[in-house]
């Protein structure tokens, strides 16, 4: 599934224009990109629950020279799933 196809599953069950139901589902993703983006953590009851952690820094190695390369720590999202979620 992509984004065009929640954008009609959204304009099909709501009644609404495939226009409207594109911003509404553009809104959405901004506002969980932007709190993802602060740091916060996102609950779904039924769904899941997003989350920001800490990447450790490591060691990667090219596959084609072998050579290793340093990777650098950072951020990275994790996704939870919720009971209803696990239980499909």
């Amino acid at each position: 599934m992509i984004k065009a196809d929640i954008v009609n599953r959204v304009a099909e069950t709501s009644d609404v224009s495939r226009v409207k139901a594109a911003v509404a589902v553009d809104t959405i993703l901004d506002t969980l990109k932007a709190a993802l983006g602060e740091g916060k953590r996102i609950e779904l009851r039924g769904f899941g629950v997003f989350q920001v952690r800490d990447r450790k820094r490591g060691v990667g190695r090219n596959p084609k020279t072998g050579v290793e390369v340093a990777i650098a720590p950072g951020k990275t999202v994790r996704f939870k799933p919720g009971k209803d979620l696990r239980d499909i």
